[in-house]
């Protein structure tokens, strides 16, 4: 019975990977934006934890790495591809189960990411990620450990005390590894954040350190500098305002305590920061569903969207920005992003590119698990179906209405 339910979702699987993620189902009836939300992200995870629960992600992923790739170890595709699907996944992860159609789906890719969980720090599996060559997995293992944190609950309490155990051993080995002076800094403090929640040593001077420097970095209206130099690009999406925060969350116990030797470093203020930001973000966001697209790093997709993503999923979102105007924008986003099956490859996997097939935009440090960072825009499906941020009216967000001749709100920098 337990084989022939697993194949019924693995056919699901199968059937839902060639499908499109649009307005209308295949029968013309309209869908809800939810319901585009689940089928897009469900597209995106299916293939990699069906495949990884097995111990079969190394064996049948069909990775696509950059033209330029740099010649470090090819098999980081496979923690890269993992650990950011689920830092995106975790709030969906987390709800609890009900008989719908999209509950079936979430307790299914629940069940496959426990396994995967599992197989990813047991070096007898096929699937053991490369914890302990090159620098990279650094970056990796701060996404997998985000996924913890994010769904602590759901997805590392229910963990046997054997993989809890190596996953303690692997993120502390990795203090092999010195973060350049960039946002890497942040993945050390993510690492130390889950050990500190989980219970274990964590080293407190890569978590203040870190700290302290992206707060030097803050260079105004809701902007942090990436290092020393600012760059124009999306890490602020991808890396410096979620994990900046989430690491604050938990150092100052969500702001409850103070850091006696950083006191620039404030829970609060970060948030406000963070705020700005994604009214910035909402405004990128054209009447058509697009985003502009700059800087390095652009094959993440979607990932531009994670502050946003991450307010609304909190409740964090200032009245701005109401959840029915967010949700149509994002979702506008979504639709425009993965309304075809241009972005997935032949065995279902993400593919080098923006949108669609575009190998030649790929940095260095590029191959198609990078591209996971996807599922960080996904985050508002942690909140249940019937919150306002799915039940309320959608509403035209600021550009749709700058350019369909509508009042809409001017814009003013952020100070503080």
């Amino acid at each position: 019975m337990k084989k022939m339910y697993a194949g019924l979702w693995l056919i699901v699987a199968l059937w839902m990977s060639v499908q499109p993620v649009s307005a209308e189902n295949k029968k013309g009836k309209e869908v809800n934006d939810r319901e585009v939300w689940v089928s897009a992200l469900y597209q995106m995870a299916a293939p990699v934890l069906s495949n990884m629960s097995e111990g079969k992600l190394q064996e049948k992923m069909q990775v696509e790495l950059s033209p330029t790739w740099d010649g470090r170890d090819r098999r980081v595709t496979y923690m890269e591809c993992f650990g950011r699907l689920m830092a995106g996944l975790a709030p969906w992860l987390s709800l609890p189960d009900d008989d719908t159609e999209e509950g079936k789906m979430r307790k299914q890719l629940r069940e496959w990411a426990l396994k995967s969980y599992a197989q990813a720090v047991d070096p007898q599996s096929k699937d053991y990620l490369l914890w302990r060559k090159e620098g990279q997995p650094l970056v990796d293992a701060a996404y997998v450990a985000e996924s913890l944190l994010r769904g602590y609950d759901a997805l590392w309490v229910p963990l046997d005390s054997v993989t809890k155990k190596r996953y303690i051993e692997e993120f502390t080995q990795l203090r092999r590894v010195d973060p350049p002076y960039t946002n890497w800094l942040l993945f050390s403090s993510t690492v130390e954040c889950f050990l500190r929640k989980a219970g274990a040593p964590s080293d407190t001077y890569r978590i203040v350190s870190a700290l302290r420097k992206v707060e030097e970095w803050y260079v105004g209206d809701g902007w942090y500098s990436d290092g020393p130099g600012f760059a124009f690009d999306y890490y602020n999406s991808f890396v410096l305002h979620p994990m900046y925060v989430e690491c604050l969350e938990v150092f100052t116990n969500g702001g409850k305590n103070k850091i006696w030797n950083a006191a620039g470093c404030d829970f609060a203020k970060a948030q406000r920061r963070m705020q700005r930001f994604g009214m910035i973000l909402e405004r990128f966001i054209s009447p058509e569903g697009t985003f502009p697209v700059f800087g390095r790093s652009i094959t993440y997709r979607t990932g531009t969207l994670q502050p946003l993503a991450l307010l609304a999923w909190r409740g964090w979102l200032p009245k701005e920005l109401p959840n029915g105007q967010v949700r149509a924008a994002m979702t506008a986003v979504i639709q425009r992003m993965f309304g075809d099956k241009r972005n997935f490859n032949e065995k279902g996997f993400l593919t080098l590119g923006f949108n669609g097939k575009q190998p030649n935009i790929s940095d260095w440090y590029t191959n198609n698990g990078s591209l996971y960072l996807a599922s960080l825009a996904f985050l508002p499906l942690g909140l249940p179906a019937d919150h306002p941020f799915w039940t309320d009216a959608p509403l035209p967000w600021t550009s749709k209405k700058a350019w369909e001749g509508m009042d809409f709100p001017k814009d003013h920098a952020y100070y503080e």
